[in-house]
C-alpha cells in the first residue's frame, strides 16, 4: 500500500494572514518522514464561494464547479492537518466554509491542528475539534499550539523570526501530533479500501 497522502491545509485567506508560514515550516519537518506525503493545501486556490449547494454532497451531488474542485483534491488525500487562527474564539470563516462545502471526502479520515495566537488557537482548536467529529474524522490527540512569547516571537507584527527560533518549545509536540496523524492515516487507509471492496 502506498503511503498516506497528507494534506496541510492553510484556514486563513487574508492578506496579512500568518498561517502560511507555520504551514510552510510543518511541511518542510513532515517532508523529511519516510511514512507519509504531505503537500500544502492553499484555500487561497480555490476561491470558494459561501456554501450555496441544494444541500450537503452527504445527500446530493455538489454543482458549482469550484467547490467540485475542492471536493476532489480533499477525496485525493488520506488526511489533514489543519493550520488554523483563532478568530473570536472560534476558526476563520474560510476555513469553515471549506469544511462545510465537502462531507463524504472527509469522511473516515484523521484530523491534526496546528493552532496560533495569543492563546495557542486552543478555543479554535477545541471548536475545529468538535466539526472534524461531526464529518466522521478521527481527531489526533496531539496539538501544536504557538502561543504567548512564542508566537509574538514569529508573528510578523512581533518579532517576525523563522519558526525554527521556536522549534525547541514546538518541535517534540510537533513530532508526537505527526506520529499519531501517521497511525491514523495507515489505519483509516486501510478500513477505508476494506469497505470498498467489500461493498464493490
Amino acid at each position: 500500500m502506498t503511503k498516506p497522502r497528507i494534506g496541510i491545509i492553510i484556514g486563513s485567506t487574508r492578506d496579512s494572514r500568518f498561517g502560511e508560514k507555520p504551514a510552510r515550516w510543518l511541511l518542510e519537518v513532515a517532508s523529511r518522514r519516510d511514512d507519509i506525503d504531505v503537500e500544502l493545501v492553499d484555500l487561497r486556490d480555490y476561491d470558494l464561494p459561501f456554501f450555496n449547494e441544494a444541500s450537503s454532497n452527504a445527500w446530493q451531488a455538489s454543482q458549482d464547479p469550484k467547490v467540485l474542485a475542492w471536493q476532489k483534491k480533499i477525496g485525493e488525500l488520506d488526511g489533514y492537518i489543519f493550520v488554523t487562527a483563532e478568530y473570536n474564539r472560534s476558526i476563520p470563516a474560510s476555513l469553515k466554509n471549506a469544511l462545510d462545502q465537502a462531507y463524504v471526502e472527509w469522511n473516515y479520515k484523521p484530523a491534526a491542528i496546528l493552532g496560533y495566537g495569543a492563546v495557542g488557537g486552543a478555543r479554535a482548536v477545541e471548536h475545529l475539534r468538535s466539526i472534524t467529529v461531526e464529518l466522521y474524522m478521527v481527531p489526533v490527540r496531539s496539538t501544536v499550539h504557538i502561543s504567548g512569547t512564542e508566537f509574538f516571537t514569529v508573528w510578523h507584527g512581533g518579532g517576525d523570526q523563522p519558526i525554527t527560533a521556536i522549534e525547541g518549545t514546538i518541535g517534540q509536540g510537533t513530532q508526537e501530533m505527526l506520529d499519531q496523524l501517521s497511525w491514523w492515516a495507515e489505519i483509516t487507509k486501510a478500513g477505508r479500501a476494506a469497505r470498498a471492496q467489500k461493498s464493490a
